[in-house]
């Protein structure tokens, strides 16, 4: 038997002889199935020509990120809490070396997702590591392979230690859901996945409903996301994907992105 891995998305399906048909993650609108067809690889396979690539983004966060890409690409971040270390998001990868080197830094007290795209092999790394994986209610009909650690949350915030809270902000997925650290300076920091996404200019944001085939939000929904994050001070922001960093004003870039992606989507909008 054989866990399957999908090709395009990264997701994870549960033992089997056989490939599922297809995989739901990437039949939704918000991903798509690639013009060459389905394809699906074993972890096993995965960890023979590839490799995870480690770098500290600032003291108390780690970005963990397989190499050559794989499927979206996104990065996981290791964010140290007083209360222990969390994987904010998560790749497919976990082979023997990121298993030592997340060991020696303490293991896992938690995991965390932004949404459905990033699910990949967390029930693998939360068996690894012994540890529960919070997930909002609101996407918990895309878990394709259940697992006894998936802890379902469905407040507006939920609190994983003194410095880290999870923010369900919307938007990209209905329960899209931020992180808000409080980092080792005392600075807020959000851990954005691509609920709100990281321009390439690192000094604005966007907000989409499909990032790959380019379908936008509604106006009330990226108004309804920026108001959920105004309540949550914050100065850096770290996006899914490498170099996707914003060092300073974060919180100011988030309204202002927001208020210019409304008005450009505003009937009669020039």
């Amino acid at each position: 038997m054989t866990v399957f891995l999908c090709n395009a998305c990264s997701t994870s399906y549960p033992d089997r002889a056989e490939p599922p048909a297809s995989c739901p993650i990437c039949l939704d609108d918000r991903q798509y199935v690639p013009a060459s067809g389905q394809a699906w690889v074993s972890a096993e396979k995965l960890a023979q020509g590839h490799a995870n690539s480690w770098l500290e983004l600032e003291p108390g966060l780690l970005s963990i990120r397989t190499v050559p890409a794989f499927a979206i690409g996104q990065r996981a971040l290791l964010v140290q809490t007083p209360s222990g270390n969390i994987l904010w998001d998560c790749i497919a990868l976990l082979d023997d070396a990121t298993k030592t080197l997340v060991k020696s830094l303490g293991g896992l007290s938690a995991i965390a997702i932004s949404h459905p795209h990033y699910y990949s092999t967390m029930q693998d790394w939360a068996e690894a590591f012994d540890c529960p994986i919070y997930i909002h209610a609101q996407d918990s009909q895309w878990i394709q392979r259940p697992s006894d650690h998936v802890r379902l949350w469905d407040e507006d915030a939920l609190v994983l230690s003194s410095s880290a809270t999870l923010v369900h902000a919307g938007g990209h997925f209905a329960g899209g859901t931020v992180m808000h650290w409080t980092a080792p300076d005392g600075a807020g920091v959000l851990l954005a996945g691509d609920i709100v996404q990281v321009t390439p200019g690192a000094d604005r944001v966007s907000f989409m409903w499909s990032y790959p085939n380019m379908m936008p939000l509604s106006g009330a929904e990226v108004a309804d996301v920026a108001e959920r994050l105004a309540a949550w001070p914050f100065e850096r922001i770290y996006g899914a994907f490498a170099n996707q960093n914003i060092r300073r004003d974060g919180q100011a870039i988030v309204a202002r992105s927001a208020e210019a992606y409304i008005a450009r989507i505003s009937p009669g909008a020039g």
